[in-house]
């Protein structure tokens, strides 16, 4: 557990920024302040938080907010598919409360310590996931709340938003490691910003099949030429 907190920490500044910006974006929203922390406590994702900002303000239909959340959030269906060899042996009721913990940050560190796909004996995955989740949630919900007290003495000219962005961006780079995953990251990109005009955030549902495709294709390549030289 020590250790995936530690292991956390470096990345625990990009962390903050981003909560920061997600809480004044919360605290300009007119939501209120005591239903803006409620927000942030129940809703631990802060990509979902922000495009549903607007569209509650707009009094959209709940389904719209649902669809749209649901659309931002699908990156965390991926995420599971790395997790499950880790903790598929939990109790059901763990195994939810491991899923609320999970974000983009402990994910990033718990693949990057555990790039195997099977899960080895003796290994404390659980304590190490626990360790680095504890760490991100402190600070992001520190982070938040700050944002969300004292956001309207905050002005735009500070860029948060953009430190926020660029520090998710440090952290991604940091997973590319192979030619293929380099070349899913770019499809992505391009793919996010040609579908940006679609509705319901769809794009990232676009950038998130392209890379997907591209990932799965680059991986089959290389085995095959791996195959060939032999």
């Amino acid at each position: 557990m020590r250790e995936g907190a530690r292991e956390t920490l470096p990345i625990a500044l990009g962390i903050a920024s981003w909560g920061l910006v997600a809480g004044v974006a919360m605290a300009k929203s007119g939501m209120g302040v005591p239903l803006a922390l409620l927000m942030s406590l129940v809703t631990y994702a802060g990509s979902a938080q922000i495009a549903a900002l607007p569209l509650i303000a707009a009094d959209a239909p709940v389904w719209v907010v649902w669809g749209t959340t649901l659309c931002v959030s699908l990156r965390f269906m991926a995420f599971s598919f790395h997790f499950r060899p880790f903790f598929r042996h939990l109790p059901l009721g763990r195994r939810i409360g491991i899923s609320f913990l999970m974000g983009d940050t402990n994910f990033a560190v718990f693949a990057r310590r555990f790039p195997e796909t099977q899960a080895l004996p003796g290994v404390a995955y659980t304590d190490y996931f626990l360790g680095s989740a504890i760490v991100s949630f402190g600070f992001w919900q520190v982070a938040i709340s700050t944002g969300i007290l004292l956001g309207s003495g905050i002005p735009a000219s500070w860029g948060l938003g953009f430190a926020g962005v660029m520090a998710l961006l440090a952290l991604t780079c940091t997973q590319l490691r192979t030619p293929s995953s380099w070349a899913a990251a770019v499809v992505a990109a391009c793919a996010a910003v040609a579908a940006y005009a679609l509705p319901m955030k769809l794009n990232v549902v676009v950038a998130i099949a392209a890379a997907v495709a591209v990932g799965v294709l680059g991986e089959r390549v290389a085995a095959l030429r791996g195959r060939a030289s032999r």
